[in-house]
């Protein structure tokens, strides 16, 4: 287990974020953890996310569940920050569907 207790009030974490948009609302994502946020603006969605990051992994912690959420996600610590793990690549792919009980 990742010895982080305490992580909130002296370290930083990252996360891949994506953006996109489902109707009128932006929703952001942070990849890592599975948690998502939205707003009116990509910059609201993105504030808003930042802070339900750093609510859920408060909470994670007080929960005493924050080291197993991390080293599931793929963290690591190393000195002052919590290392994400690298994704080597993020790309959008098509995949054909024969969707025989579709209705057209």
């Amino acid at each position: 287990m990742l010895p982080v207790q305490g992580i909130l009030k002296a370290m930083e974490i990252q996360f891949t974020t994506r953006i996109f948009k489902e109707g009128r609302t932006y929703v952001a994502h942070a990849m890592e953890l599975d948690v998502s946020s939205c707003g009116g603006t990509k910059e609201k969605a993105l504030k808003n996310l930042k802070e339900t990051v750093r609510l859920f992994l408060e909470e994670a912690e007080k929960m005493g569940t924050l080291d197993q959420i991390l080293e599931e996600a793929g963290y690591r610590k190393r000195k002052q920050k919590v290392a994400r793990p690298k994704f080597i690549s993020v790309q959008r792919v098509t995949l054909a569907l024969p969707l025989t009980h579709a209705k057209a």
